[in-house]
């Protein structure tokens, strides 16, 4: 059975300007493989409405599950808790517990209105309980929208994935070898894919200090096809007159 698909947005200006790196994708990526979705796109888009409401309402219909960081904070630039509600066609409303909840967290005279946006949900949407700051992120349908900050989206993520519904989690197999080039194994990849068309077949060139060399990595939601993969890959090696060693390569010392 193949796995559910997923989609992330991460929305921001600041990330497409350069200004703030991502840290996000391989965080949800790696918790989606343990629960076995399938992270099939990421998009980066800014902060307009009209692009929100547009992708998420594409992506939301295309993919299985669409996940979202960014936007949900309490400045003129947090949009994407209204931007949700327009393209599910629903009212933003206050979520009376977490609006409890972010009021206790404040000294008296300080929850003012900017802060209590961020307990305002679009109607329908569950809580995403942030366990670093409070304010939470929401569900609504399948779409799962989480803050940006790289500590509340790990939050977020650790408390929303496992609750998903689980498949087959991603395996994979790994050989490298020194002194071959991806010349050597273009054609016997291209076969090798060919026969395990379920799985993603890949080639990785790497620079440890002094010495360089490929790795290969058969990776899929079939344990069996990916073990028999894998051994096709050290069989290629050996074949080609190189040794296969099992696992990534050493990363160079900086």
């Amino acid at each position: 059975m193949a796995p559910r698909t997923a989609c992330f947005l991460v929305i921001g200006n600041e990330i497409l300007s350069g200004r703030t790196q991502d840290a996000n994708v391989r965080v949800l990526a790696q918790a989606l493989n343990h629960q076995g979705i399938r992270l099939v796109e990421v998009r980066v888009i800014p902060d307009i409405p009209a692009h929100i409401i547009t992708t998420v309402n594409e992506c939301r219909a295309r993919f299985d599950l669409l996940f979202t960081s960014g936007g949900i904070g309490p400045t003129h630039d947090d949009i994407t808790a209204a931007c949700i509600a327009e393209a599910f066609n629903v009212p933003l409303i206050c979520h009376e517990e977490s609006f409890r909840q972010l009021e206790a967290l404040f000294p008296a005279g300080s929850f003012n209105k900017a802060r209590q946006r961020m307990a305002w949900l679009p109607q329908g949407a569950a809580p995403i309980k942030n366990s670093v700051s409070t304010a939470p992120g929401f569900s609504l349908g399948n779409v799962h929208v989480m803050a940006g900050v790289p500590r509340i989206f790990q939050a977020m993520v650790s408390w929303l994935i496992p609750q998903l519904e689980a498949g087959s989690p991603l395996s994979s197999v790994s050989w490298y070898s020194y002194d071959v080039y991806e010349g050597d194994l273009a054609e016997p990849l291209t076969t090798l894919q060919h026969d395990y068309p379920m799985l993603d077949i890949g080639s990785y060139p790497f620079d440890a200090g002094p010495k360089r060399g490929v790795a290969l990595v058969a990776k899929g939601y079939d344990d069996q096809a990916v073990s028999h993969a894998g051994a096709a890959l050290k069989h290629l090696l050996q074949g080609l007159g190189f040794t296969p060693l099992e696992g990534d390569p050493p990363r160079p010392n900086i």
